[in-house]
C-alpha cells in the first residue's frame, strides 16, 4: 500500500475535501472498525450474548463473524486430524518416481 500521506492526499484530491476532513472520517471509521472488532471478539469468546453482539454491530456483521468462525474452526479440525496412511504413501510412491 502507498504511504499513508499519498493515500491522504489523494483522497483529499479526488473527492475534493479538505485534508482535516479525510482524517478525520479516516478516523472514525478506523475507531469505529475496532468497535465492532472488539464486540464481535466478545462474542465469539462468550463474554456477550448473540443478542448484544447484534445490537451492537448487527446482524449482517454477526452473521459473517459465525461463518468465518466455522470455517476456522472446520479448518483446525481437519489440520488435527492424524496422517492418512494412503495419502502418505501416495506421495512417497510419487515422489519416488519422478
Amino acid at each position: 500500500m502507498e504511504n499513508t500521506l499519498t493515500c491522504l492526499g489523494t483522497l483529499a484530491r479526488e473527492t475534493r475535501k479538505p485534508e482535516s476532513e479525510v482524517m478525520t472520517m479516516a478516523f472514525q471509521v478506523g475507531v469505529r472498525q475496532l468497535w465492532r472488532e472488539h464486540i464481535l471478539g466478545q462474542y465469539l469468546r462468550h463474554q456477550i450474548s448473540r443478542a448484544e453482539a447484534i445490537q451492537a454491530v448487527g446482524i449482517d456483521w454477526v452473521e459473517l463473524a459465525e461463518r468465518q468462525h466455522a470455517a476456522m474452526m472446520e479448518d483446525l479440525a481437519w489440520a488435527m486430524l492424524p496422517p492418512n496412511k494412503f495419502a502418505v504413501s501416495t506421495r512417497l510412491k510419487s515422489a519416488q518416481a519422478d
